[in-house]
């Protein structure tokens, strides 16, 4: 299932990502530090959600109280939300 996030605190404004079989797929952000983004969606592309999540959570940037990382585990854990409703 396809999912778009609207994202908090950082500077990239929305991520879209997928949710087949429990695996996150074609992560796509927008905006923010090209390099960053296009690593952090490599590197949790065809893992487990949870697990992607887990290792997201709580990143920082700077003094910020958040990140693209810590953005798109909070992104995943509602997509996992929405989908146990």
């Amino acid at each position: 299932m396809d999912y778009s996030y609207k994202t908090r605190g950082t500077c990239s404004s929305r991520i879209d990502f997928e949710l087949e079989d429990g695996l996150v797929k074609n992560i796509r952000f927008t905006g923010g530090c090209s390099g960053n983004t296009q690593g952090v969606a490599r590197l949790a592309e065809g893992m487990r959600a949870e697990e992607a999540a887990r290792r997201c959570r709580g990143i920082l940037c700077g003094v910020k109280k958040t990140s693209c990382p810590d953005q798109l585990a909070i992104a995943i854990e509602e997509a996992l939300a929405e989908e146990r409703t």
